[in-house]
């Protein structure tokens, strides 16, 4: 009568193999859930902040981490010369770009 939520005992070495399958089955739907909701993402946001930032060039318009807005006036390797103000230019790591805004963007803020 309680057969139903009590699994049944079974013998040494007879249906093992069937709780076998089943974590296997359990344990492939796990990586393919963090796969799809975690990995596949992140790889997707990282290829195209790797695509912004190689395709910086003078005169852009952009926005970093920190919320500061300016124009390129140099790109190298590694760092960005970004004018911030008439005169005012501070020198910025690549990855810090958030973004890169359209064109006229500081003049109408």
């Amino acid at each position: 009568m309680l057969d139903f939520l009590i699994a049944p005992a079974h013998a040494e070495g007879g249906g093992a193999a069937g709780g076998g399958i089943a974590q296997i089955v359990m344990l492939v739907g796990f990586v393919l859930i963090f796969y799809f909701l975690l990995w596949r993402p992140q790889a997707k946001r990282a290829k195209q902040h790797k695509q912004l930032i190689g395709g910086l060039a003078k005169g852009d318009e952009i926005v970093i981490g920190g919320g500061l807005v300016g124009r390129v006036t140099k790109v190298s390797d590694e760092f960005i010369g970004m004018e911030v103000a008439d005169g005012t230019e501070v020198n910025v790591q690549k990855n810090a770009v958030a973004a890169v805004l359209p064109k006229g963007t500081i003049k109408s803020i």
